[in-house]
């Protein structure tokens, strides 16, 4: 059973019986000189990737490396699936609040310390490592280095062992002097 024509000289090349004249067209080529246009954009292709595009989430309290408010099925630590290529090889950016420290310690009030307390068994260090404590004091003061507390720790203990010290001597000295006057007075 055959149809009318449709109205307006549309007919179905499906029912045209016989071969084609010419291949069907190319959509991607252009036609009769007129450029093929683009998709639009929103975003600028050479603009620089926010690096911290993943980690942005509606829940400013959320605990870092767990799913994201919006995604609960996201594994921890795995980055999200938008940019695959920003994570790669490089560690995890620092969070707000767990920055390493901005200086590290001053070395001659670490090795001041150490020779402090040493001074419990040498007696000899004590004073060394009080004289560098004061050292390293004025370093800190200034560098800005950590260790503050640490040379003052050695000045501390280092001065009280060596006070400690000088009193044991003197008392050894006085025990000598007794003992020598005691004895050459009972000799007559």
């Amino acid at each position: 059973m055959s149809y009318p024509p449709p109205p307006g000289g549309w007919h179905d090349p499906s029912a045209a019986a016989g071969p084609q004249s010419s291949p069907p067209a190319d959509p991607t080529l252009p036609m009769a000189g007129n450029p093929i246009p683009t998709q639009p954009t929103s975003a600028d292709p050479y603009a620089p990737a926010d690096p911290y595009a993943g980690m942005k989430s509606g829940d400013p309290y959320a605990a870092p490396g767990y799913p994201p408010a919006g995604n609960p099925y996201a594994a921890p630590g795995y980055p999200p699936p938008g940019d695959p290529y920003a994570a790669a090889g490089y560690p995890p950016p620092a969070y707000p609040g767990y920055a390493p420290p901005s200086s590290k310690t001053n070395t001659l009030a670490i090795v001041a310390l150490v020779l402090s307390l040493v001074g419990f068994t040498s007696c000899i260090t004590a004073p060394i490592g009080a004289i560098m404590g004061h050292v390293a004091r004025k370093q800190i003061r200034e560098t800005g280095e950590q260790g503050e507390g640490m040379a003052k720790a050695a000045i501390i203990v280092g001065w009280i062992l060596t006070a400690l010290l000088v009193l044991l001597i003197i008392f050894y000295i006085v025990m000598i002097v007794i003992a020598v006057n005691s004895d050459s007075s009972s000799s007559y």
